[in-house]
């Protein structure tokens, strides 16, 4: 496996890191025994970076990494979010203000059962705080050995840019997929001229271009058909693109879910995608896409199937809470 470096860090990572989202109950009940197993082979196959986030399973799933850590050989890196409260109480502190992100910092390690984070994300840029005070914050955590490095999720390219004017941030994590093109509008740019990596979360459209979805039945009660995506008409339009792209995916011999992955890595090597994985099974299947050559008439036929802005609905329900 070519391993490759992460943002300005001195990590070497692999060309795809394990999401852990889905392992704490979302799309579907979690099975520790089967998340325990699924990471285990994620590392045996060569994967050395994780995703995670304080807010998953409400700390459940720092726990889960920390089982699967123990007694395992080989440097695994993990990037852990912070978390934010969507309506924070009078009085709370909110996601951005330093008071949050220091204390859920230290939460991470205890429940990680680690001495210092590989990297803290801030979730999201807190409209109620600067910009500047939450990075500063953050700064004072590598200082006491608490991270070695800081990112950012969903930040604009004017949030990217004043930041890293406080202190070197290494990476954003944003949404950035087939039908999510957001990050095309500046955002990698601005990661570009500081050196960043980009992590690609949700490369997969919520499972939509892994080919789980062929009709409204097929929507598992798990919240994502709630999506705007996948409703009504949005989801009609929408299964007219991805039915063009599967026919993409079966001239060359591979799952809409590998051409999808391959598709991301191809837009350059500071791109790393981040699937969700909740079983070996789909591991397996989505590492596949890192062997998947993808040629420019490739690039240039997918393209003109699904340009930028082809998708029909929001990518989200939060679009306020996104790209500050």
């Amino acid at each position: 496996m070519e391993y490759r470096q992460f943002g300005t860090t001195d990590f070497k990572v692999s060309p795809m890191g394990v999401g852990c989202m889905s392992m704490s109950g979302s799309y579907g009940p979690a099975d520790d025994e089967e998340s325990i197993a699924t990471l285990h082979r994620a590392f045996d196959l060569g994967i050395n970076f994780l995703d995670t986030s304080a807010n998953y399973g409400n700390g459940h799933n720092h726990e889960i990494i920390a089982k699967a850590l123990k007694g395992r050989d080989g440097r695994v890196f993990i990037h852990s979010k912070s978390g934010s409260p969507r309506d924070p109480k009078p009085g709370e502190p909110s996601g951005g203000s330093p008071q949050y992100l220091t204390r859920v910092c230290e939460e991470s390690l205890r429940r990680l059962q680690i001495e210092t984070l590989d990297v803290f994300c801030m979730s999201r840029v807190d409209p109620l705080v600067p910009i500047e005070e939450s990075v500063g914050a953050m700064a004072r955590l590598v200082e006491q050995g608490k991270t070695r490095y800081i990112s950012l999720s969903e930040a604009s390219p004017n949030s990217i840019r004043r930041a890293n004017r406080v202190y070197p941030v290494v990476s954003l994590q944003m949404e950035y997929s087939l039908w999510s093109r957001d990050a095309e509008q500046g955002n990698l740019e601005a990661c570009r001229e500081a050196g960043m990596g980009l992590m690609a979360y949700s490369p997969l459209g919520r499972g939509f271009w892994a080919g789980v979805f062929h009709d409204a039945a097929d929507l598992a009660e798990d919240g994502r058909g709630n999506h705007p995506r996948l409703q009504g008409e949005n989801l009609d339009r929408n299964l007219a693109l991805m039915a063009q792209v599967e026919e993409v995916a079966k001239e060359k011999g591979i799952t809409l879910a590998q051409l999808s992955l391959a598709w991301l890595m191809a837009q350059g090597k500071d791109v790393i995608p981040i699937p969700s994985n909740k079983t070996r099974a789909h591991l397996e299947e989505n590492l596949k896409a890192i062997e998947v050559e993808v040629t420019p008439d490739d690039l240039a036929r997918i393209g003109a199937i699904i340009p930028p802005g082809a998708a029909s609905g929001p990518r989200t329900r939060d679009l306020d809470r996104v790209n500050v």
